[in-house]
This record gives C-alpha cells, sequence and structure tokens, in this order.
C-alpha cells in the first residue's frame, strides 16, 4: 500500500529554500504544501512555481497551511522564535544551519519541541553524503587503526557583501559560523565528543564585518586533533574535503570521488562518486520524513544541534582570547 506523502512548509524562500522545494518536488515522501515569507514576492515566486499556498508569516503558515511538518530557512537570528513557535503549533522542525547563535537559544528550541512532542532537528547535509556515511564505516571497522588526525576543508573564494551572511547581528558572525557548523558536525561524526578549540582569524579581502579566513583546530576528549580550514576570501583547490589518517591507512573524502589506502596496500581501493548536493537534501529530507513516522531514528539529534552550537559558541570565545578554548558539554558540565 502506498504511504501518503508527509505535506511540508517552508519558512523563508530565499536561496536555500529553493534547494530544498527542488528537493521535495522529487521526494517520494514528502511534498511542498506551502511556503511562507515575510517578503511575500519572495513567498509567492516559489509558490507559482511549485504550485503550493503561500504566506507572509509562519505563524500564518502553521495556523492556515495545512502542514504537518516545516523546514526553516531563515537568517540565524529569527530561528529561536520561529521554530519554538512552529513547535508549539504541532509542527515537526527541520531547521536549516546553524541551528541558533547561542547555546541558551538552542536548548529554550529545543525544550520546546519536546514539550509539544515533536520532532526538531538540524540540517547538516554533508551527513547524507554515502561517501561520508560510508567513510565513517571504514573508520569505525578500524580499517585504518587508531586515528590520529582528521582534516576538513570548505574554501571558496565568494563575495559575502551583499548577503545576510556577513551582517553579524543577523549571521552570529562569518565563515566560522557558517562553513563551521557544518565542520565541526563534521569533526564530531568522525572523532566523538570535542573537548577544546583553537582558532586564528587571518585577514580578510572583501573588507568585511565578519572574519572570511580561520583557522581551526579541536581536540577531542581523546586529544586527538582536528583541523580545519575555512574560507571565503581563497580557494585551496583541493580535490578532497575530508581526510582521516589513522596508524595503519588514510582515508580521503572527495568532491569526485573518495578513496582509501591501508600502510600495507600499494594502491587506493576507490569508492563513491562524489559529493552531490540534491541527493545529500533529498536523503535529509527522508531521514526527516522516516523519522517523524517513526521508521527510524534522526541521524542528526537535538544532541548533535546543542553540541555543534557549543563548539561554535566556543570557537568565538577562542578566536577573540587567542588560546585553547573549552567546548561546554551539555550532559557533563565545562571539560
Amino acid at each position: 500500500m502506498r504511504t501518503r506523502k508527509l505535506k511540508i512548509g517552508l519558512v523563508g524562500a530565499g536561496r536555500i529554500a529553493q534547494t530544498y522545494a527542488e528537493a521535495l518536488q522529487r521526494s517520494s515522501t514528502a511534498c511542498l504544501h506551502a511556503v511562507a515569507d515575510v517578503r511575500r514576492e519572495a513567498a509567492g515566486a516559489i509558490s507559482e512555481s511549485f504550485r503550493c499556498r503561500s504566506f507572509d508569516s509562519h505563524l500564518a503558515l502553521a495556523r492556515e497551511g495545512g502542514v504537518e511538518a516545516a523546514i526553516v530557512c531563515t537568517p540565524p537570528v529569527t530561528h529561536p522564535a520561529i521554530c519554538s513557535d512552529l513547535a508549539k503549533q504541532g509542527l515537526h522542525v527541520l531547521c536549516e544551519k546553524p541551528f541558533s547563535i547561542r547555546r541558551d537559544q538552542a536548548r529554550a528550541m529545543i525544550a520546546a519541541a519536546r514539550k509539544a512532542g515533536v520532532l526538531i532537528t538540524m540540517a547538516s547535509k554533508f551527513r547524507f553524503v554515502p561517501e561520508v556515511a560510508h567513510a565513517k564505516s571504514l573508520v569505525a571497522s578500524g580499517v585504518l587503526g587508531e586515528v590520529l588526525l582528521f582534516e576538513n576543508a570548505f574554501t571558496a573564494k565568494v563575495d559575502m557583501s551583499r548577503r545576510w551572511n556577513s551582517h553579524p547581528r543577523v549571521s552570529g558572525g562569518g565563515v566560522l559560523i557558517d562553513n563551521g557548523t557544518h565542520s565541526v558536525d563534521i569533526a564530531r561524526y568522525f572523532l566523538g565528543p570535542l573537548a577544546e578549540v583553537s582558532v586564528v582569524e587571518a585577514p580578510g579581502v572583501h573588507g568585511l564585518r565578519v572574519e572570511e579566513t580561520v583557522l581551526v583546530h579541536v581536540r577531542n576528549e581523546r586529544g586527538v586533533l582536528g583541523s580545519i580550514d575555512l574560507s571565503w576570501s581563497l580557494n585551496k583547490e583541493q580535490d578532497t574535503y575530508i581526510s582521516v589518517y589513522g596508524l595503519e591507512g588514510t582515508l580521503k573524502i572527495g568532491w569526485k570521488q573518495s578513496s582509501y589506502r591501508r600502510a600495507t596496500d600499494k594502491s587506493w581501493e576507490v569508492f563513491g562518486s562524489g559529493y552531490e548536493k540534491a541527493r545529500a537534501f533529498g536523503n535529509q529530507i527522508e531521514n526527516f520524513v522516516r523519522a517523524i513516522r517513526g521508521e527510524e531514528e534522526l541521524l542528526v539529534t537535538p544532541d548533535d544541534a546543542m553540541a555543534s552550537v557549543a563548539a561554535i559558541e566556543a570557537a568565538y570565545r577562542s578566536m577573540r582570547q587567542g588560546k585553547w578554548t573549552a567546548i561546554v558539554n551539555e550532559k557533563k558540565g565545562r571539560r
């Protein structure tokens, strides 16, 4: 028997919302039923393209849109109020990263969802790239031996001067909170809980009020080091965006293909066909829908979202103070 598609609403009608709309159009488990944006013309454009209802506020969408869940694609400063409001209206929520700017806000969002009995999760598209999941299973299998170092790089020369990402009161910061939210989540995915972070900022080239290039180091609870390069000012032109170095081998996840090699191997074992944004978004929506239906667990849990916010919050303290900074673990307190 064919299962009815879950009716999903989009809150926010910007660039990322367009990607979600396209992913929902291809989905076999969910459909785009309504869209809301304070810019009524932006909501109307998506409504016309994807033949769904449009509203000028998230509350109107929640009360009148006939949706069962919502994907929040608005700037970070708006996430706490919007996500909490949607949860109180009984909607399950997938919130774009960064989940929130501060830990207290994230905590309130999660509490609102739990009180309402709905699911809340943070978007983290790289968790839904098949090669990343396969790489995690390879590392867990011990094929690389004890992990000694994790590396990640998200660098591209892009002008953010006309986008909300460069306005700190709206975004919470620059490349560190934007791309870095993905990075710390991936680092936790491979290394487990992170204990401390160190961040150094490099001079920017676009004259923004936020950081454009940073070098981030993290350590997990066992002392394993992770190195993260983030930039809107330069493109390192690397074929890979994640590398894991173990005592007995190396693994690399690339934009076009991935591979690993044990120290005793003569050649690299290739796997995957590369990063596909549309596929990652589709997989993320699939997990969200199946979790709502009770068919599987959320891959990115509320605890994961909270841990990501805590890591970025500590990273900004480190950047300001110029020293290694402890990351607060909500369950264990400060380390």
